[in-house]
């Protein structure tokens, strides 16, 4: 379903930017060919495709999970202007 000429500009004025004719006709014909590739990649079969958590196939490196930074806790909360059983206390800003 493509754009009209009245759309994009009832969009711009939407999203409060000034377009003007050049520039609404140049994002109608952009706009235009995303939905029209949209509409191409909806139309192909993906029946029976795993899904992919990357475009290429590539193994993560992974880290053991050790701590390599010492516990500085106290020293933090000590900084805290209020502290309760090791927790932060602040402020209510929402009622």
């Amino acid at each position: 379903m493509p754009l009209s000429l009245d759309e994009v500009r009832r969009i711009a004025q939407l999203a409060r930017i000034g377009v003007s004719d050049a520039e609404a006709r140049t994002v109608l014909v952009q706009l235009n060919d995303i939905f029209e590739l949209i509409g191409r990649m909806q139309k192909v079969d993906t029946e029976g495709v795993e899904p992919m958590s990357h475009g290429q196939d590539l193994k993560l490196r992974l880290r053991d999970d050790a701590v390599t930074e010492r516990d500085q806790r106290e020293g933090f909360q000590s900084l805290a202007p209020q502290v309760e059983q090791g927790l932060y206390l602040v402020p209510k800003v929402i009622e």
